[in-house]
């Protein structure tokens, strides 16, 4: 059994090494799917929401819900037709999946318009009630420019799935949205106007931020009766105030506007001050005096040519072989700085300004307060004949369906778990079963992918095999590699061990097999080999400490004297 314990000791070493030189070399991306193999995943089961007037996760049977648009996006900004050719399909996240089996409605296309959308079973009113509306993205692809936000469809008779729009109508369109320096969770709402039965946008200022990365994140839209409303992202309140003040433009108009057919008078006087007319220039006040005059303490300096020109002509030009005197004219040579002038100067000396002490610029008069002002005249204001309030803006038209319109550059946008009703503590429930799983699963998988910062180089004479034979193998492995590229003799001759190692692997495999074949003289053999493979292993490691060098660096040093050395003798 002895050449079995040789064989495989020098098999496992070797492959410490191979393994130690396979992790410096392994991709980011083989890491991450090695670490991600590692994690312990749960696996979907469908949840039982009895009672959610609508609640999606997309299982087998999606296509009997979900109605891809066929019809043409409405832009009255040009004459181009845009169909909704984006496609969209039922897939499992691409990366960082939090549990198995757990698919969503998956955004398929690049730089393309999409649209999809999905019936509730009976419309939803939310009339005295709460509205909930819950939702979870996943950027596979990150997010650079384009939406994933979605729309809550008004009910009507008209609401068909294949005609779904950009202009189709809407009651709520909640969720993110980024392009450029624009990145925010909308919130908007259709709110009709109780005196002309139109609907007018009303836009939430100062948005939150949208989350875009490559996690699964969890949108919630919270409407409540009291006419106050939240939004929450990953369980956590980001934002939240009232339907009546954080609006733009605000629900309910001014009482009071201004008229518009008031006229200011004539004789309003609304300058707040004017020049005293009882003020006189002072005697020596001098308006003609120059801002700057010339610095009377200024000297010309030394050695200032005055009889220099500062332009001569450049002493190394030549007139060009082909100059036509006839029809050129007479060639000059361009001129250049004049060198004498640079240590100096030349030229006509002028004293240098400075700004003139006695400079008081024009005169005018000080202002005082004017005794006949009124005041900023502002038209008076009248009743708004187009007043109205409406003190329960929560109570939203009625929403039939749900849809997803968007334009994105970028593809494999995931939504999933997607509850819309009246309760609250329904969707902090479908939130734990769910989001909470996935997303600490999703975060180790992230974190495990990041690269990690390389460690600072070891030369072979900093590790020592005792202390950590893992580094030890490591820094040896990557060093006999790192020659061997260069010189492959240089290798063997540097790093002995490591070739000495992988040596007696091949021969013991060797012996190995001839001894399978030999029959019984085999095992006698197979001592003797592996005593010889053994001591030759132990003669290995003894020299390493003399042929090994301090690092990559001298190693390759010595590789470049030893060739041109070898190439001197050769040469001779």
């Amino acid at each position: 059994m002895r050449y079995q314990n040789v064989f495989f000791s020098a098999v496992y070493t070797a492959a410490l090494l191979g393994g130690a030189h396979a992790e410096d070399e392994s991709s980011s991306t083989e890491s991450t799917s090695t670490t991600t193999s590692i994690i312990e995943k749960p696996t979907f089961t469908p949840l039982a929401i009895k009672g959610a007037p609508f609640f999606e996760q997309f299982t087998d049977d999606w296509e009997t819900r979900w109605t891809p648009s066929k019809a043409k996006k409405d832009d009255p900004k040009t004459d181009e037709d845009w169909a909704y050719i984006g496609e969209w399909a039922v897939e499992e996240p691409s990366v960082f999946k939090g549990i198995e089996g757990d698919k969503g409605l998956l955004v398929k296309n690049k730089a393309a318009h999409h649209a999809i959308s999905a019936k509730f079973p009976k419309k939803i009113d939310n009339k005295s009630k709460t509205l909930v509306a819950q939702y979870e993205v996943k950027l596979n692809d990150g997010l650079e420019c384009g939406g994933a936000y979605m729309k809550l469809l008004q009910d009507n008779k008209k609401l068909h799935a294949e005609e779904f729009s950009n202009s189709s109508p809407y009651i709520v369109m909640f969720g993110p949205d980024k392009c450029g320096m624009t990145n925010k969770v909308h919130f908007i709402f259709r709110h009709k106007n109780p005196k002309t039965g139109e609907y007018e946008e009303k836009h939430l200022k100062s948005p939150p931020p949208a989350r875009t990365d490559k996690l699964t994140h969890l949108y919630t839209l919270i409407v409540k009766p009291d006419q106050t409303f939240e939004i929450r992202i990953d369980g956590k309140s980001v934002k939240s105030g009232s339907l009546l003040e954080d609006f733009d433009p605000a629900v309910n108009p001014p009482k009071e506007i201004e008229d518009a057919k008031d006229e200011k008078p004539a004789d309003w006087v609304d300058d707040a001050q004017v020049a005293d007319p009882e003020a006189t220039k002072p005697e020596d006040w001098d308006e003609d005096a120059p801002f700057e005059i010339p610095d009377a303490e200024a000297v010309k300096p030394e050695g200032w040519l005055d009889n220099e020109p500062a332009l001569v002509p450049d002493p190394e030009a030549e007139k060009p072989e082909d100059w036509d005197d006839e029809e050129d004219g007479d060639w000059l040579p361009p001129t250049i700085g004049n060198p004498k002038c640079e240590e100096v100067g030349c030229g006509p000396w002028e004293r240098p300004t400075i700004r003139n002490p006695d400079y008081k610029g024009k005169w005018s008069a000080p202002l005082i307060d004017n005794p006949l002002y009124k005041g900023v005249w502002t038209p008076r204001l009248i009743k708004n004949p187009a007043y109205f309030e409406d003190k329960t803006p929560s109570n939203l038209e009625p929403m039939g369906a749900i849809g997803f319109e968007i334009w994105t550059m970028q593809n494999d946008i995931l939504f999933d778990n997607i509850y819309i009703g009246h309760s609250i503590e329904e969707a902090e429930k479908i939130q734990a079963d769910t989001f909470d799983i996935k997303s600490p699963i999703e975060k180790a998988e992230e974190e495990a992918s990041k690269p990690t910062p390389e460690d600072t180089p070891k030369s072979p004479s900093e590790v020592d095999f005792k202390s950590d034979p893992v580094e030890y193998a490591k820094v040896k492995f990557n060093l006999f590699f790192t020659i061997l590229k260069l010189n492959p003799m240089e290798a063997v001759k540097a790093v002995p061990e490591v070739a000495g190692v992988l040596g007696v692997g091949l021969l013991t495999l060797l012996v190995v097999l001839v001894g399978a074949i030999g029959g019984s003289s085999a095992p006698q053999k197979a001592k003797e080999a592996g005593a010889k493979a053994a001591d030759k292993a132990k003669e290995a490691k003894d020299k390493a400490a003399d042929a090994a060098s301090s690092g990559a660096e001298k190693v390759q040093s010595e590789i470049n004297k030893r060739t041109t050395r070898s190439s001197a003798g050769s040469s001779e």
